[in-house]
């Protein structure tokens, strides 16, 4: 599994789907409204996506429990926010979080595609070791001289080893109000047989969340890290600069996902219409479909790990069950419920869940991700290799 410091939840690591919420936060809205946001909807604290009309009496009584408690601890002079969580915790929604106004903002800000973080991408190791995976260049993580392949020990002197990679991402984003860009962050890192500790501050920093490489015999690799604004347009783009009927690998290994409509845009440009999901909020049925035009006919490759998260799952599967791309790498990593946003007394805000989404096909996606047709290892050199041999018996 791998993942990035970009959509991580500072502090509420307990509560689940911390690179993901913004993918399930969109959804919600769009499906109280009854229909999806424009890409360039941003929903921020007092604004009309913490009040859903659409939400059935369930939803208003989990939410009011959680309310409650945020107003009985304002009345005591006690934190809201950490009332707020307990009861949530309290629910058992695996998915469920609560967000200080602070949080909240630096969600949505990511949405637009900046953060506050050092700079790395890191995955989760066999073993249980945490290695770099990425260096944003130019990022604090750069300038330190850390590189792809080193190994993360340890992050302010606790031990990192064992822990879920989301969770150590949230500890380099740090609390977005107690650690915002500037505040220092200890890493302690191994290359080889050397050791040391390399101390970084944090930083304002904007994605670079499409790239593409043309390798030497004319494949182009279409990598996407993750659904943010603007995203599905660049795929688009990206796609219309290969020529006609030359293979394309659609990376999405360590995709944290981000905003549905982004990923739907990019489905369209493989697909000419059609059904792309299904999702439900408290038993109401809606349907994702893209937008006619795609191209159909190029032979498409999806290259998918453990870190291919919610929006990356449904543009995954949708690619699969519609028999349009042949999927290459691991099991993904099962985000496929949907959260509903809303105000708590004090400014701050609970997302809990409503529903799921499911492929075409009717598969469900939460707790058990995509299966590849082709199961290979995505952090192997020669998975890219692989892709392009199957790309080659599909026609290019």
């Amino acid at each position: 599994m791998s993942g990035r410091d970009l959509f991580c939840q500072p502090r509420r690591v307990r509560h689940g789907a911390v690179l993901t919420l913004v993918f399930a936060s969109v959804l919600a809205a769009g499906a109280a409204t009854g229909s999806l946001p424009g890409t360039d909807r941003k929903s921020g604290p007092g604004t009309a996506r913490s009040a859903a009309p659409a939400a059935s009496a369930g939803q208003h009584g989990r939410n009011g429990d959680v309310a409650r408690a945020a107003a009985e601890a304002m009345a005591d002079g006690k934190s809201p926010v950490e009332a707020a969580e307990r009861a949530v915790s309290r629910s058992g929604d695996r998915w469920g979080a609560v967000y200080s106004e602070g949080e909240y903002e630096e969600l949505e800000a990511a949405l637009d595609g900046r953060y506050t973080g050092v700079g790395l991408s890191a995955r989760r190791e066999r073993d249980g070791g945490i290695e770099v995976s990425e260096v944003r260049s130019g990022s604090p993580a750069a300038d330190a001289g850390i590189r792809e392949g080193d190994r993360l020990r340890s992050v302010d002197g606790e031990r990192v080893d064992g822990r879920p990679v989301t969770e150590v991402v949230s500890i380099l984003r740090g609390d977005a109000e107690q650690e915002p860009a500037g505040t220092a962050v200890r890493l302690g890192l191994e290359r080889g047989t050397r050791a040391w500790t390399a101390t970084v501050r944090r930083a304002r920093l904007s994605t670079d969340p499409v790239t593409v490489r043309k390798l030497a015999d004319g494949l182009t690799v279409v990598k996407v890290t993750s659904f943010t604004k603007g995203v599905g347009e660049q795929v688009r783009d990206a796609v219309a600069q290969v020529p006609s009927g030359a293979g394309i690998v659609l990376d999405l290994r360590g995709n944290s996902g981000g905003l549905v409509t982004e990923a739907v845009t990019a489905a369209s440009a493989f697909l000419d219409g059609g059904l792309v999901a299904t999702y439900d909020v408290d038993g109401d049925q809606r349907a994702l479909h893209a937008e006619s035009g795609g191209d159909t006919t190029r032979p498409l490759v999806a290259l998918v790990d453990g870190g291919t998260m919610s929006a990356a799952e449904l543009l995954t599967g949708a690619l699969q069950d519609r028999g349009r791309a042949v999927v290459l790498g691991s099991r993904t990593f099962g985000k496929g419920s949907v959260q509903m946003p809303s105000r708590l007394p004090g400014g701050s805000v609970a997302e809990l869940t409503v529903g799921h989404y499911r492929t075409p096909s009717g598969r469900g996606v939460d707790g058990t991700g995509i299966t590849p047709d082709l199961e290979v290892d995505p952090a192997d050199p020669a998975a890219l290799e692989r892709a392009r041999t199957v790309l080659s018996g599909l026609g290019r």
